[in-house]
């Protein structure tokens, strides 16, 4: 489609934030591509000025740039045309949207599916091959169930949710709308519970609830566990990426990001646009507050105060685990020093 056709598509999100320039040229755009790999009838965006570079370099035929003066003069010069905003990648995630929608298939009852009488399936949903859903299930309208997926029983699932092929969703568990759960995800599977006792671990049965507001996305292989009472809660629109272990009862905000294998312990509790940064780890029952960000590799033993950076393990505030980082590339030099220092000593006492 030609330039000026995806700037109308867009709409607001172009035109309300954003200056379009070198309007006299109106490429035709055949897809979307990274700015170092785009060819000719490519768009692509540039993030910062950091990456200036890209724009003397790139073959892309369209811009989405930063408002920058510099920046879009370099590409007004190529003779590419380009449109800028405050944020660049937002509105190219906005572009790919024209280009690319997931496979959805068509509403039906696959006839391998084993689907217990008593569920109850809203309008417009699709449930594929070999799935199963037990008894009590309540399924909302437009919902699609991939190949394979198991449902236990007393199980709700709000409207246009999706759940991927080999996904299982375990009894007491209740998704929102709009929620996307991956391939291989467990929801609602049995906390880590057991009591110790002269004869052993005695188990302590999980009976809570596994809940999942609107908007939440979970990732492959990812697990999310059900509480012994009370409930396990992910906030509206989080967003969960593969491997990750929530722990029975955690309590995670809205608007939170969890990357890959992060995790967490029972009872943790997060606030609101958390971060969590790959293979961050929270211990038991800490409590993390509004916007707070563990950078990758944080280990978590106490609670963190809104808005605070953490990093390290056991995590510390991040300029001081820099002070600490860079300290200890010097510790080698600072040993042999401190022992000439003690010979010194030493000698002197004799």
């Amino acid at each position: 489609m030609k330039f000026s056709e995806i700037l109308e598509k867009l709409g607001n999100a172009a035109s309300n934030s954003s200056l379009c320039s070198n309007k006299d040229q109106d490429p035709e755009i055949t897809g979307v591509a990274a700015v170092d790999e785009a060819i000719t009838g490519n768009l692509s965006y540039i993030e910062g000025a950091r990456f200036a570079s890209m724009v003397s370099q790139t073959s892309a035929s369209a811009l989405i740039l930063p408002v920058d003066e510099t920046l879009q003069t370099q590409a007004q010069e190529r003779g590419i045309v380009w449109i800028a905003t405050p944020e660049p990648r937002l509105l190219f995630a906005k572009v790919i949207t024209l280009f690319y929608q997931p496979w959805r298939p068509t509403a039906e009852i696959h006839p391998t599916a084993v689907i217990h009488p008593t569920v109850k399936i809203g309008h417009g949903v699709y449930v594929g091959p070999h799935a199963v859903i037990q008894q009590g299930v309540e399924i909302g309208n437009d919902v699609c169930i991939h190949p394979n997926v198991v449902i236990y029983p007393d199980v709700k699932i709000g409207d246009r949710t999706t759940l991927h092929a080999n996904c299982t969703i375990h009894e007491r568990s209740r998704i929102g709308a709009d929620c996307m759960i991956h391939s291989g995800a467990v929801i609602g599977a049995e906390g880590f519970g057991f009591v110790p006792s002269s004869r052993g671990w005695i188990k302590m049965e999980q009976s809570g609830y596994t809940v999942l507001e609107d908007g939440v996305e979970v990732g492959c292989n990812s697990a999310i566990d059900r509480p012994a009472v009370g409930e396990t809660r992910i906030g509206r629109n989080t967003k969960i990426d593969n491997l990750v272990q929530i722990g029975h009862g955690c309590q995670i905000g809205s608007g939170c990001a969890l990357a890959g294998q992060s995790g967490m312990a029972g009872g943790v509790k997060l606030g609101n646009g958390v971060i969590l940064a790959g293979q961050s780890g929270i211990a038991n029952q800490v409590k993390i507050g509004d916007q707070a960000i563990a950078s990758a590799k944080a280990g978590i033993h106490n609670d963190v105060a809104p808005g605070e950076i953490v990093s390290g393990s056991p995590a510390l505030p991040h300029k001081q685990y820099l002070k600490v980082s860079a300290v200890l590339g010097r510790l080698p030099e600072m040993y042999q020093a401190l022992k000439q220092l003690q010979r010194k000593l030493n000698n002197g006492n004799d």
